[in-house]
């Protein structure tokens, strides 16, 4: 056959091994992945077991079926649950009125459950807690950030700024969906996130109902009111523990976190083996809880960019040439993760929420001038890319590539990051959970994120519609054109950190 008759085969032959990428053929990959399995747990899942959602409307229906279909446990985590989601607590009341055995696990943020008011989640968990006192478990995560003196001074809604419980986990039996999303309206319609669900992976969901188990012996238990034929009777926070102070858990909060990851760590098994494992995909759990000094998340990341980084891997696989896609809906990188891009060679296109997508666009005080301060730190986020690409002759300018979502109507609070072989091939790796890769998420919030490696083509193309499906709505960044006010540079400059 002469070569030109080939070559147009060749083509195509190079052209599929671009897009239907293997972990196995990229050394950068297994080694990354070889790094992270020396600290951090890893579960092994087929293919056929993993759904992407796309949209709210989808979670939302795939929580209430969740629910619905429990027989032996609900295990949920969420900052909060909106106070006028009285439906949702119709259908877990239902499910626990007629499955007699089932017993439901609440792990949520206690300053957010309890803001002072009329109605509150506490409030609306109350007929929960009146009906099935003994299988309706609620626990309240209180930050110790905000201890002392300054814990009385701080008004309710602002005790929010020194921490929060962040992780979101929605699970009934062996079954799991890991989500950036909180429980309240918006995040059932018009509000965009990521929402990835694992059917029959008993060994995930009881790594995640242990997670939330052990933070549950540090936080208070909500208790149901001792007056409970009051109409409106507010459940009350009871804090199990009279040899531990509230406010000085960061030792047991360690050690416990530490001893869970060790636990899983040994029951995980050979690395190499689950990444030559066609058909499947490989998980790591990583926490990031910067107050308690676990930051697993912040060591995955340095692992990752230094297997990927072409100034120090050692991949010289012809085709390897990554592309990293990375989305936040607050986007305000924190400086170990903003150091990490600006002296990688790494090209990278980040998504971040326009002024209008930002959840606190319109907002009532001084919360008005936070979309206007995020717009700020991309400035300043620009302005930096700018200089590092002056100063390093390796570096490509535009390898940094700033867009911002907008939808009509819509917020947006997506997070995460996908990884590609290189530009023309789908994405064989994703970071994945409540992490807003920011200064709040890596010091202040308690995150639970994953790392997840597909080998199977099935999740990798899941993966990319999801990818597409947000940069469908990503238009090019206008926060250069924008005037910041001063009094906004000067707030943002009083809550570095608290963004």
């Amino acid at each position: 056959m002469p070569l030109r008759a080939i070559r147009p085969c060749l083509r195509r032959l190079s052209y599929v091994t671009r897009h239907l990428s293997s972990i196995a053929r990229y050394p950068a990959i297994q080694g990354f992945a070889s790094s992270l399995a020396q600290s951090q747990p890893s579960f092994v899942l087929p293919s056929d077991n993993v759904h992407i959602l796309s949209n709210p409307a989808d979670f939302y229906t795939r929580l209430t079926d969740l629910i619905r279909g429990a027989e032996r446990r609900i295990f949920i985590s969420s900052l909060y649950i909106g106070s006028t989601e009285t439906t949702l607590i119709d259908t877990i009341r239902d499910t626990l009125r007629y499955k007699t055995s089932l017993h439901v696990y609440l792990q949520l943020d206690y300053n957010r459950s309890t803001r002072p008011g009329s109605f509150s989640t506490a409030t609306l968990l109350a007929p929960l807690l009146k009906d099935f006192p003994d299988r309706c478990h609620v626990s309240l995560f209180r930050s110790p950030k905000l201890k002392g003196v300054l814990s009385s001074l701080i008004p309710p809604r602002f005790n929010e700024g020194f921490g929060t419980w962040h992780a979101k986990i929605y699970g009934a039996d062996d079954t799991v969906m890991i989500s950036g999303a909180n429980l309240n309206k918006s995040y059932f319609t018009d509000r965009q996130d990521r929402y990835l669900l694992f059917s029959s992976a008993p060994e995930l969901s009881g790594y995640c109902f242990d997670f939330l188990k052990t933070m549950s012996s540090f936080s208070y238990k909500l208790l149901p009111s001792s007056t409970p034929d009051d109409i409106g009777a507010r459940p009350i926070p009871h804090w199990p523990h009279p040899s531990i102070h509230p406010h000085h858990i960061e030792p047991q909060a360690r050690r416990s976190l530490s001893s869970l990851q060790s636990h899983y760590k040994v029951k995980s098994g050979n690395i190499q083996e689950q990444l030559q494992r066609e058909n499947s995909v490989v998980i790591f759990p990583v926490i990031q809880a910067g107050q308690f000094d676990i930051r697993e998340e912040e060591e995955c990341l340095q692992q990752l960019f230094y297997h990927l980084d072409p100034a120090y891997s050692r991949d010289t696989t012809l085709d390897f040439n990554p592309l990293l896609n990375l989305t936040s809906g607050y986007f305000g990188l924190s400086r170990s993760y903003k150091d990490l891009i600006l002296r990688s060679h790494i090209p990278t296109r980040i998504i971040c929420a326009s002024p209008e997508a930002n959840g606190f666009y319109g907002s009532k005080g001084i919360s008005n001038r936070l979309p206007e301060g995020y717009t700020w730190l991309e400035q300043q986020f620009m302005a930096a890319v700018r200089t590092a690409q002056l100063q390093d002759s390796r570096s490509v300018p535009g390898s940094v590539e700033l867009k911002e979502w907008n939808r009509q109507g819509w917020t947006y609070h997506a997070k995460g990051i996908w990884l590609s072989p290189n530009p023309e091939s789908l994405p064989i790796l994703t970071l994945f959970g409540s992490t807003n890769l920011n200064s709040r998420s890596a010091h202040l919030d308690t995150e639970l994120s994953f790392v997840m490696l597909a080998n199977s083509v099935t999740v990798q193309k899941q993966l990319q519609l999801e990818l597409q499906g947000l940069k469908n709505f990503a238009e090019d960044w206008k926060g250069d054109r924008r005037n910041v006010r001063a009094f906004t540079k000067l707030l943002v400059r009083v809550l570095n950190g608290y963004l």
